[in-house]
């Protein structure tokens, strides 16, 4: 099979850029990836390659990371907005109808447009998702720290200055023993000047004093979709546990146990493609 290849596609007037792999199939799945220092190529650089087998696939850079343009000025970056971000993406694409599999905030995105658009998704796999609970991890100091408009811009300015940041912050999401490679990648895409802007806005959007601005726990039960929650044991960021709850909340829900912290598809990506893969097929 040849590699993925990047397009660009407008999405609301924003220029968002894309892989492409895979032959052509109906319905295709959409690869969604997450905050900090994600992006397309750095989330599913070992799970696109053998997904695209025998599907086609799409993933985006959302608008912020990766090649994509930054989100708009004057817009907040929820999940909200990661949700109709999506949904223009399709449209853009032609494409009425996909499955989705989102990783931390893009599974939060996923979910929100599955809640809302239902007719639009095939399947969902929720991957160590955003969205499961109320409480913002760090407690009081993470809301303190990353809710507010100058502590989240001093903490990922350090961040993205410092390899050795860098890699304590990603140690600290995941449980390999020797991230290099993940640290490597992720330093790659913090290149660009406002490189973590997005994320930094996210984060003052999303949390506020009282918990995290989007829990979906009470709306899980109208999913109609059906619905995958992989979920690392280890995974520090979003407890193992809210997706034991999430699947059991939703009447057509599995959950995935992988011994891995938040970052599945940089520590398990080979599990979690045969799980995908069997929930897809």
């Amino acid at each position: 099979m040849t590699g993925p290849t990047r397009e660009r596609v407008d999405v609301d007037g924003t220029s968002v850029s894309y892989l492409v792999a895979g032959p052509e199939t109906e319905p295709p799945v959409v690869l969604l990836h997450g905050g900090g220092f994600d992006a397309a190529a750095v989330s599913w650089k070992h799970v696109l390659p053998d997904l695209a087998e025998h599907r086609r696939l799409y993933a985006p850079d959302w608008p912020g990371y990766g090649d994509s343009d930054p989100v708009p000025d004057g817009v907040e970056p929820t999940i909200d907005y990661y949700s109709g971000v999506l949904g223009s993406f399709l449209d853009a694409l032609g494409v009425e109808r996909a499955a989705l599999v989102g990783l931390s905030m893009g599974g939060g995105a996923a979910l929100g447009f599955a809640l809302e658009h239902p007719g639009r998704v095939e399947q969902l796999v929720a991957v160590d998702a955003y969205g499961l609970g109320g409480e913002v991890p760090g407690g009081r100091l993470g809301t303190l720290v990353f809710g507010s408009r100058l502590g989240s811009k001093l903490a990922w300015g350090l961040i993205k200055r410092s390899r050795r940041l860098c890699a304590a912050s990603i140690r600290g999401t995941v449980a390999a023993d020797d991230p290099e490679e993940l640290v490597a990648d992720a330093l790659a895409h913090l290149d660009r000047p406002d490189a973590t802007e997005a994320w930094a806005r996210f984060q003052r959007a999303e949390i506020t004093r009282d918990g995290a601005r989007t829990d979906f726990t009470d709306r899980l039960p109208e999913l109609v979709v059906p619905a995958l929650f992989v979920h690392g044991r280890e995974d520090s960021l979003v407890p193992f546990g809210w997706a034991e709850r999430a699947a059991g909340l939703v009447p057509d829900g599995e959950l995935a146990a992988l011994d891995c912290g938040h970052w599945s598809t940089r520590e398990r990506p080979a599990e979690l493609v045969e799980r995908v893969e069997t929930f897809l097929d």
